[in-house]
């Protein structure tokens, strides 16, 4: 009988692998609606505010992690959630990824000397009212970070393969407009990793991994 061969979650493989992703057609749209579908919650139609965030997938040979951030708990909007680096598209930002690297800059103090961008996936719309550019990218290890105290808690790195694990992909329901909203819930050493960011790391999954 022939050996299983498992999937490598290193960032060479998460490079080639979204390559192939870039080079297929997109199959539609992504967002807290493929989830959720018809709640009244979500109109697509409606005026999103432009968003994008960076997926730092951190180089450290055969077993790659992700850099996630938590937010402080004194900010206005999603305050102590678990989040990706990123922020608002500002009208100076020449591009989503320009947006993404300015906002790990300002957030944690990633320079960009170290990051490889590699691509995006789709543009995941929120439940909040964002349409997200999810930039993918790859980070060198020897980066020092520097944590903006007014945005950010902490920030700390999880496995790639842990959260390209399905089996880690926990479904939470709860009663929003008297209807059942649905949400991924993706906990890990301590850190709740749900909502916007779960769902857009199981659109990465779907995407790259499934």
């Amino acid at each position: 009988m022939a050996d299983l061969v498992l999937p490598s979650f290193s960032a060479e493989d998460f490079r080639a692998r979204a390559s192939t992703a870039m080079s297929h057609a997109d199959d539609g749209e992504y967002g807290d609606h493929r989830f959720n579908p018809g709640h009244p919650r979500l109109t697509l139609n409606a005026r999103l505010r432009d968003a994008a965030v960076l997926i730092p997938v951190i180089d450290h040979g055969r077993e790659a992690t992700v850099l996630l951030t938590k937010r402080t708990e004194f900010l206005r909007n999603h305050s102590g959630q678990v989040a990706f680096p990123g922020g608002r598209i500002d009208p100076e930002d020449v591009s989503p990824e320009a947006a993404a690297l300015r906002e790990a800059q300002e957030e944690v103090g990633l320079d960009s000397p170290h990051v490889d961008i590699i691509g995006r996936l789709p543009d995941y719309v929120s439940g909040s009212g964002y349409r997200i550019a999810p930039v993918l990218s790859i980070v060198r290890p020897g980066f020092t970070l520097t944590l903006n105290p007014a945005e950010v808690d902490t920030a700390f790195e999880v496995p790639l393969s842990f959260l390209m694990d399905p089996a880690n992909h926990h479904q939470g329901r709860v009663i929003r407009e008297e209807q059942e909203w649905l949400y991924y819930d993706m906990p890990y050493g301590g850190q709740r990793i749900w909502g916007v960011t779960a769902g857009i790391i199981r659109t990465l999954y779907e995407r790259l991994y499934r």
